[in-house]
This record gives C-alpha cells, structure tokens and sequence, in this order.
C-alpha cells in the first residue's frame, strides 16, 4: 500500500510538471477548476507542444509508461495528429537496465550462468526496449545468436501501473467532456493485453517460428532461427541477424539496395501474411526491421521483435479482400452493402448515405502518390464516419489498422512515389482466385475428400441401424404405425442410396481431378 501511494505520488508530481493537467482540462466539464489550479501553478513552464510535453512525462515515469505511449501513438483515431506523431518517437527511448540484472534473469531462467551456456557474452546490451532487453552471444558451436531478456519484475510493475491507469481513466470519462467518446478504459484494457502477451517470451518466439515457418519459401523475408533449448517464459535465444535498419536509407543506397522495390516487397510481405496466412507482424516500425546486405539474402527484409502478431478467420479475410477489391475499385456501393451484410453497420443504414461518406473519404486518395496521402488522416476521417454511422470497429482489426499505418511509414520513407493501391491490388486479386477461383475450386475439393472418405464407408451400417431402430419402435406400436415407419424407412433408404451412388461418383470425381493434377504437375 505504502509502494502504490508513493507511485501515484510520483505520478502526480509528473502530471503536474509537464501540464498535462493542463492538457485534460482544456475539455473539462469545471473549467472554473482548471482556471483555479493554472493559478495556482502560475510557476510551470508550459511553452513545449502538448505532445512533447506528454511524451516527456511518459519518458519520465519509466518503461511501462513509455510502451503505453507507444500503443498510444498508434491510436489516430483518438488523439490529434501532431501528438500521435511526437509518441512515435518512444519507440527508441528506453534505458537500458543493469547487466548484472540480466545476467541473473538467465540464471534464473536457464539454470546456468551465461559464461556456461555461451562460449562468449557481451554484457553491454545491443537494444533496449520497454518489456526486454538484447545481448549478444556465441553458442558452444560457434553460432552467433542474440539473447532476450526480459526487465526484472515487470509483471507486478504492470500490474501496479495499469491498475493506476484504470482509477485515472475512470476519472477521464467522469470529468473530461471527450471522455466517454474516446473510451479510455477500453484504451487501458487493450493497453494491459498487449503488455501480459508480450510478457511470456515463450510466446514471442513461438510467434516468430510460426512466421519463419510461413516464409520459408520467400525470397523476401528472414525470421530468425529460436534456439529452444535456451528458451524460457523470460530469455529467448535466436540466430543473430545481419543487417542495416531500415530507416538508415543512405546506407541502403550506399550498398546498392534499390529502394523502390524494396518497397513494394514490403506491401507484398504485409498482404501475404494477412490474406494468405491470416498471421501478421503487427509491431513494423522501422525499429523491428532490418534489411540483409549478405550477398546469399541481398534486399531481404529481417523481421525482429515477435511480442505482437495480429490473426484474421476466414470471415475476416474475406470481408477485408472484398472491400479492399471494392476500393481499388471505386466501388464504393459494395463497401457500404459490405459492411451492412456483415453486420458492423445497423440492419437500417441507408446504403446510399453510407456510400456517399465513404467515397468523400477515399475518392480524394486514389491516383496520387504516397508522399501525398496521408493514411492517418484517411483512417481518422473513416473512423468519423464510422461514428456517426454506429459502425462497430472491430477489436481483431485495430493491429491491423495499425500496422497498415506502419507500412505507411515505411513506404514514404523508401519511395515516396509509391502507389500503394496499384502494388497491393494484383496480390489481392491473386488470392481471391485462389479462394473463389478455380484454384479454390480444387483446393476445397482436396480439402473435402478425407470427409467423404470416411463418411461414405459408414452409409450402408448407418441405414441399417435407422431399419432397426425403425422396427423395434413399431413392434412395440399399433400395426399402422410400423406400417408406415417401414414406409418412411424404404424412402430413407432410397434417399441413402441415391447418396451412396452419387457421393461415390462425386468422390470418384474428386479423386480423377487430383490425379489429373498431380499428374499435369509432375510432366
């Protein structure tokens, strides 16, 4: 109690250093109370941006804080523009903790000392970020790998600091005028999942094989190996990757990287794991993204960082390559029906007014290049229309939303001319052949043959087992009741038989069509 008393303390001291009082206040339902208190703080220095000063006092109150501010930068639809863009800049503003703490994570975790478990050890980490933490090491073989940490008592840290961010939440939506709108404890919530995903490494590296094991027959991406026998809840171990960080685009030119397709790899990449796989890296900013300058891997992209992937069902693909298909399109009529038959807008939503917004939103963007749309905007506008609609935003498509924001970054930051609608759209045309296509034809006719396989065999003791059933029930009933039961029985039996000849045939069919395929694949 006396620790939680002392943080909130803490965090008051913080909020009212760098104003952000000041900056809540400025929606306040009591704007005599927000005129009383900037009296009395008549002393602050409050000529910094709200954004900056936000992300000052975030910076201050330590790393849980911070990676709340980086989740919060990808919220555009809730705060303004400017400060979203000042909390990209926590990406890489963490301290680093002690090595000496790190070192006794491994040994905790692994039951060796890292001078056991490596032929080498470098105690100065390479990265520091929010949960965890990177060093470098060499294994027994001589493998170059890099070694996660996780920061020391970071669950009952997050547990402290989220449990404080839900009290001031309450408080937002109580006091502040904007405060319902823009949910902040459901802000809050979604904040406290990501950070209890990203706490369980296990889980990171399982992401990070899942994707390894996607890509293994791309020529764009590299995921690195996980060593799982130094795998832990709190220290991963992986292949060390070679690269320069995306953002350092000098260097890239300067190695003879061609910047425009690495480009449009990127946009390939990003619709390849969402429709084809329904599994994304959903934390791309430049930071988690190096490029492989190796002479065997040249212009490769290097994923990093598995902590947050994104996941998509069947329905959710196929309802974002409709609409996304519509876009390219321009047709916005489908968008709107689309959204109405999948149930996120009202049953009693006009068509025609919804498509009318939604064409105001994306009409202006198309036949433009990169460097002249901006997606933040788009997205902020879509989310209005969403609001005044009654669309339901979608959970499973807020990382979504934010990753395609992060390809954003990245595509202005290689090849401003860019188009990112005509490199996105053979992709998603491809996959809607191979879903709905003839590709898809065949693959569901694959997909359905072990079923058929076991369900035609079992028809003949099913039919058997309904006449008995059938007849016993009629010799304990009067004799008109067995006579027709008999009756019904000799239509389910023809019923069946018709199955049985006809599923016999329709498997014949299948099993002629895969044949013929295999065979014309193999000459």
């Amino acid at each position: 109690m006396i620790l939680r008393t002392l943080r909130l303390l803490k965090i008051l001291r913080v909020v009212l250093r760098y104003g952000l009082d000041d900056i809540a206040m400025t929606g306040l339902k009591a704007p005599r109370v927000a005129r009383l208190l900037n009296g009395i703080l008549f002393w602050r220095d409050l000529s910094a941006r709200p954004g900056v000063r936000l992300r000052m006092a975030l910076e201050d109150l330590g790393p849980i804080f911070v990676k709340f501010g980086q989740v919060l930068s990808t919220r555009r639809d809730l705060l303004p523009a400017d400060v979203a863009t000042e909390l990209t800049k926590l990406q890489d503003r963490v301290p680093p903790f002690h090595p000496d703490l790190a070192i006794a994570q491994i040994v905790k975790s692994l039951g060796a000392h890292p001078d056991q478990l490596f032929s080498s050890f470098e105690r100065l980490p390479v990265a520091s970020a929010s949960i965890a933490q990177v060093h470098f090491a060499v294994l027994k073989d001589g493998t170059e790998v890099a070694v996660k940490v996780l920061r020391p008592g970071m669950k009952k840290n997050i547990d402290e600091d989220v449990d404080l961010m839900r009290i001031a939440a309450s408080w937002l939506e109580t006091w502040w005028a904007d405060g319902r709108r823009l949910k902040p404890r459901e802000v809050v919530a979604e904040f406290d999942k990501y950070l209890h995903d990203e706490l369980d490494l296990m889980r990171e590296a399982a992401n990070g094989s899942q994707l390894r094991r996607n890509f293994a027959q791309s020529d764009l991406l590299i995921v690195p190996e996980m060593f799982w026998d130094y795998c832990s809840s709190s220290v991963i171990v992986m292949a060390r990757m070679k690269g320069i960080p995306i953002s350092q685009t000098e260097r890239l030119v300067a190695e003879g990287v061609d910047l425009a397709k690495l480009s449009r790899d990127g946009v390939e990449i990003f619709f390849t794991q969402v429709f084809r796989d329904g599994f994304f890296h959903a934390d791309m900013h430049p930071g988690n993204i190096l490029v492989s300058i190796d002479p065997a891997t040249f212009g490769r992209y290097i994923a990093l960082d598995f902590g947050i992937v994104g996941t998509l069902n069947d329905f959710d693909k196929d309802y974002l390559s409709q609409n996304f298909l519509a876009f390219f399109q321009r047709d916005y009529k489908r968008v709107a029906e689309a959204h109405i038959e999948s149930g996120w807008a009202p049953k009693e939503t006009r068509v025609d007014e919804l498509e009318s917004a939604v064409r105001a939103c994306c009409e202006p963007i198309f036949d433009r290049p990169l460097k002249d749309i901006s997606f933040g905007q788009v997205l902020l506008r879509l989310f209005q229309t969403s609001r005044r609609f009654n669309v339901e935003v979608q959970p499973q498509l807020v990382l979504l939303q934010k990753t395609l924001l992060n390809i954003e970054g990245l595509g202005r930051q290689l090849d401003p001319n860019l188009d990112l609608w005509k490199t996105a759209k053979p992709h998603l045309e491809r996959w809607m052949n191979e879903q709905v296509g003839w590709r898809g034809f065949v693959q569901q006719l694959k997909a359905e043959v072990p079923r058929y396989s076991r369900l035609l065999p079992q028809l003949p003791r099913l039919a058997h087992q309904a006449l008995t059933q059938a007849t016993e029930i009629g010799k304990e009933q009067n004799g008109e009741l067995l006579k027709r039961l008999i009756a019904e029985q000799k239509r389910t039996n023809m019923l069946l038989g018709v199955a049985v000849y006809f599923g016999g045939g329709l498997l014949g069919g299948i099993l002629l069509v895969i044949f013929f395929l295999r065979w014309v694949h193999g000459a």
